[in-house]
């Protein structure tokens, strides 16, 4: 998953590094008892309101002409610093941009002008609210009120019950003006202020059919992924189907007929996402039901994620042995250092940076100027970032990141498995924090050690440092060949090195860049071995993780986008099979 970039780089004590949603942890406050440097200092003050002052002070001045400087004139400009007051610059921007609005329309009747100025000034107009009128609001927001606007203006009887507002908003809305700006408008200024000729051609006035269409289409696009995602529900406990030492939850599905295989197929990514994202994954995977489970049922690393796939699901079977489910199990040297007010038992998700030594040192010098048992709000703070960046004790007041060969184990790998070759430390982070957790993948696919005794053929998208390759390899299911698609030379050497050290007898061939792989490469592929029994993969959540503020755009992102080529190809292989 894409992490946080490392903190710690102020010398002054600080812990308000962004947290990651996924792991459910909230930023920690600044606490004196851990810097005297900062003692004194309140993060998060917001500046209480403050009236415009009616003579025009230096501050005021300023504010007046920067607003002027964009376009707006004085006399607006000082209203609208007078209604909103100096320090609220952005209710200011939208209060004159309301006024431009009004003053360009080309309505009979609309303008701006002293007289509706002094009028307001008086407090005869109603200041604008986003409760005022709400229930109406919400029903032209809704597709059906939208699609029905234009026969209730044809029929003067189905305007009767309605208010001025209302219809006056209706009019507007029909000739192409947005619901939220003309409300704003007449909220703002009293729908007196509007005046629309009854002799012209209300439904054509101003109004493009082209943009109409979008828009309705753009609102019913909306409500239909509303009304998907609202079909995702993500279980708490995140047991998917069944999870190994619990009774299952369910032993049996139907899945839609187009899903039904082989080829088998299996998507992974993070579960915490951007609203609508699974709900678009499972439409695009053939309306599949996306399974959630969280890691930390397998291993003592916490991982929650959602997988998609078309695998029967009775008869599943862990790993063997089983992976040790607590920190002090899989780590058993913290335990002579670990203080009795850190009760983590888990740690949390495995990222792809760790916390800097900066971060580490500040909290060896926060304990070693308390005596004793720190003080409560520094014991919170100090777990607020071990859980943040998976910190263990490894000395007295002394916490360290984990270490790859660590996180190889939590994550199901072999022991070296990201060692040498020339990967430097970073890359062997990065790699494992964007991988399979082994164990998880291993018990839903263990159902196909039945189905291919003889060895499978597995196309392996976004393959990594290899987790399904090595899940498959565990479970005993000879690789007979092995097409592996993965952009990371890094990543793809790890898979080289692993899959020569292990003696694989089948092929491997590898691609770099998914998106080339087209129709013509596939066919080849298939009529050379007969075809795919596995198309396995997890596309970058790099725009979908809740750590990520920059870019959180869904599967619009940069990277996140390549879900569909993920899509593209397992249709392409199920149609050329299919055909075949």
């Amino acid at each position: 998953m894409d992490g946080n970039a490392a903190s710690g780089d102020s010398d002054e004590f600080s812990w308000d590094s962004d947290s990651d949603n996924e792991n459910g942890i909230k930023k920690s406050p600044l606490s004196s008892c851990l810097d005297s440097s900062t003692a004194g200092r309140e993060e998060g003050t917001v500046p209480g309101e403050a009236n415009a002052s009616s003579a025009a002070g230096p501050s005021n001045s300023k504010l007046i002409c920067h607003f002027v400087g964009m376009g707006f004139s004085e006399n607006i400009v000082a209203k609208a610093i007078k209604e909103n007051g100096e320090e609220n610059t952005e209710a200011i921007l939208e209060t004159l941009l309301t006024y431009t609005v009004l003053e360009k329309s080309p309505l009979e009747g609309q303008s701006i002008n002293s007289d509706i100025l002094s009028s307001e000034s008086d407090g005869d107009s109603t200041s604008h609210s986003p409760e005022s009128d709400g229930d109406f609001l919400d029903e032209l927001s809704d597709v059906d009120e939208l699609s029905d606007i234009n026969s209730s203006l044809g029929d003067e009887e189905n305007m009767d019950h309605l208010s001025d507002k209302e219809k006056k908003l209706l009019l507007l809305v029909d000739m192409g003006y947005c619901i939220e700006e003309v409300s704003a408008a007449i909220d703002r200024c009293g729908p007196s202020c509007i005046q629309i000729d009854p002799h012209k051609d209300k439904k054509r006035q101003h109004f493009d059919d082209e943009r109409w269409e979008r828009k309705r289409k753009k609102a019913y696009e909306k409500k239909v992924l509303d009304e998907d995602d609202d079909a995702i529900h993500f279980p708490n406990p995140m047991l998917g189907f069944g999870v190994p030492g619990e009774p299952p939850l369910r032993t049996h599905r139907t899945l839609p007929e187009a899903a039904i295989g082989p080829p088998y197929f299996y998507y992974e990514n993070v579960a915490f996402t951007p609203k609508g994202v699974w709900s678009t994954i499972s439409r695009f995977l053939y309306d599949i039901e996306p399974e959630f489970v969280d890691s930390k049922y397998f291993c003592a690393a916490a991982r929650k994620r959602g997988y998609v796939h078309n695998l029967p699901i009775h008869n599943r079977r862990p790993l063997l042995p089983l992976q040790p489910r607590t920190i002090h199990e899989a780590l058993p040297l913290t335990r002579k250092w670990w203080p009795l007010w850190d009760r983590r038992s888990k740690l949390n998700c495995i990222q792809t940076v760790t916390a800097s030594a900066k971060t580490t040192e500040k909290i060896r010098r926060a304990l070693e100027g308390c005596e004793g048992v720190p003080p409560l709000q520094v014991q919170k703070d100090i777990l607020d970032e071990c859980r943040k960046w998976n910190l263990v004790w490894v000395g007295r007041n002394k916490v360290a990141t984990l270490e790859p060969d660590e996180i190889e184990m939590l994550l199901g790998f072999p022991k070296n498995h990201t060692r040498g070759g020339g990967i430097s430390r970073t890359d062997r982070l990065k790699a494992l924090g964007n991988s399979f957790q082994v164990d998880t993948v291993a018990y839903h696919l263990s159902v196909l050690k039945e189905i291919f005794p003889g060895g499978i053929n597995l196309l392996s998208l976004f393959s990594g440092i290899g987790g399904a390759e090595v899940a498959l390899h565990r479970l005993g299911i000879p690789l007979k060949n092995v097409v592996a698609v993965e952009i990371s030379e890094t990543s793809r050497d790890i898979l080289r090195s692993w899959w020569e050290q292990t003696n694989q007898t089948g092929n491997l061939i590898d691609f770099t860049d998914i998106r080339k792989l087209n129709a013509d490469r596939l066919e080849q592929l298939i009529s050379s071995f007969g075809g795919f029994d596995l198309i396995i993969g997890g596309s970058p959540c790099n725009n979908l993780t809740g750590s990520n503020r920059v870019s959180r755009d869904g599967l619009e992102g940069k990277h996140s986008s390549l879900f569909y080529d993920y899509f593209r190809i397992l249709d392409l292989v199920r149609c050329i099979m299919g055909k075949n």
